[in-house]
């Protein structure tokens, strides 16, 4: 049996790294109702994972899981070979988990660029006076995470609406910036809620196109 501790690669050339997270034993109940029922499961570096089933098998119950929104009554989280405490999602995320959600969750009265500056929210160090005056190492700050943001509005080839509030956007395209938001978080670990529900076929290819891509 091949021995896949620190990785592998696979047969279209991709390098799968080592273990980033385990799900072992997990159960999650609702008073008496169980959404989730002892399921394990590793993510490995560079690996796509999907969650398959039918609806209310329990696959957003899953990602909230991971990403702090749900604490499981049985079960263990393990993140880059620790096991991981009760955390609130900020926290998660601080970690280095983004997501993106079933019921898109963006600012609808702002910009497409500011949305996706949001998720850079977890680089920024400087505190809340220098953010205020914006001088000195605030001012470098906000630039090079803007850099990052343009370059991934360029990747999800979305420049023509980066100043264009989310509000006016197809339902589609709002996927898109929610994908990009999600991104500009730099995470180790990326759970796309239903990335495609909703879409017809070319916003579907597109997102396929973008997903291998990252």
């Amino acid at each position: 049996m091949k021995d896949m501790t620190d990785g592998y690669v696979t047969a279209d050339g991709r390098q799968i790294g080592p273990v980033v997270m385990e799900m072992k034993n997990i159960t999650l109940r609702f008073g008496g109702v169980e959404a989730i029922k002892d399921i394990s499961f590793d993510i490995r570096q560079g690996e796509i994972r999907a969650i398959i089933g039918p609806n209310g098998a329990g696959k957003s119950s899953m990602l909230n899981v991971i990403s702090g929104f749900y604490v499981p009554q049985e079960g263990e989280v393990w993140y880059k070979g620790c096991r991981r405490p009760a955390m609130k999602p900020f926290e998660v995320a601080q970690q280095g988990i983004a997501r993106t959600f079933q019921n898109i969750a963006l600012f609808e009265g702002m910009s497409v660029l500011d949305n996706v500056m949001t998720g850079r929210l977890t680089n920024m160090k400087t505190g809340m006076f220098w953010q205020s005056i914006w001088k000195g190492k605030a001012e470098r700050e906000e630039t090079a995470n803007r850099e990052v943001a343009e370059k991934i509005i360029d990747f999800l080839e979305i420049q023509a609406i980066r100043k264009t509030p989310v509000s006016r956007l197809s339902y589609g395209l709002k996927k898109r910036v929610e994908l990009a938001r999600a991104l500009a978080a730099e995470p180790s670990i990326l759970l796309l809620d239903e990335p495609m529900a909703g879409m017809n076929v070319e916003e579907k290819e597109d997102m396929s196109r973008f997903i291998l891509d990252v």
